[in-house]
């Protein structure tokens, strides 16, 4: 039994696309409360045109994984939903828990091709842990603007002026704005 869970709940990950359109969640969210299931955790969000859900669900045990997985094959034959399902280990269920800071990385530039693998590259060969990452293309069609935003643990002994120094190089020779800043975690 992990500290952070209780040993009479099984838990498992669900992965849901689809072309955006009302009532994704409701869909979603009735068949779990239907079978008695728990959303521990979850990010919703928009990609392009399309919806991406990512939930951790939990159940009392016994609870088999068919169970979920013929009820959201209904749904998907209903809706077209597309649903991945997989059980999570002990080992999976806790967060983890870094102890350096947490940092906001934003970016702003010209589109191109790879600013996301320079900057996480960058950002991850000095063990940088990345914890959520968003990008989005704004301004006009004749100028696009893209915008990458991400939230970062800092490991121990690495501050917020090292890694805001460790992106100079890259503001040059992708010719972005980079900013790197503090940020107050916050629990809900």
């Amino acid at each position: 039994m992990t500290h952070c869970r209780k040993d009479n709940l099984v838990h498992f990950a669900v992965t849901i696309i689809s072309k955006d359109r009302p009532g994704i969640v409701a869909d979603v969210t009735e068949v779990l409360f239907r079978l008695g299931c728990n959303i521990e955790d979850s990010s919703c969000t928009m990609l392009g045109g399309d919806f991406a859900m990512i939930l951790v669900v939990s159940h009392d045990k016994p609870f088999a994984k068919a169970k979920l997985a013929d009820e959201f094959k209904l749904l998907h034959e209903r809706t077209g939903l597309q649903i991945h399902i997989r059980s999570l280990s002990e080992e999976e269920i806790c967060p983890v828990k870094d102890e350096g800071e947490l940092c906001l990385v934003s970016v702003y530039g010209s589109d191109q091709p790879g600013i996301v693998y320079r900057v996480t590259r960058a950002l991850a060969d000095r063990r940088v842990n990345i914890t959520d990452l968003n990008t989005k293309l704004i301004g006009t069609r004749e100028e696009p603007v893209y915008v990458l935003m991400l939230e970062a643990i800092l490991p121990v002994g690495l501050t917020v002026e090292d890694a805001s120094a460790l992106l100079d190089n890259l503001k040059k020779e992708l010719n972005v704005e980079i900013s790197v800043r503090a940020i107050t975690p916050v629990s809900l």
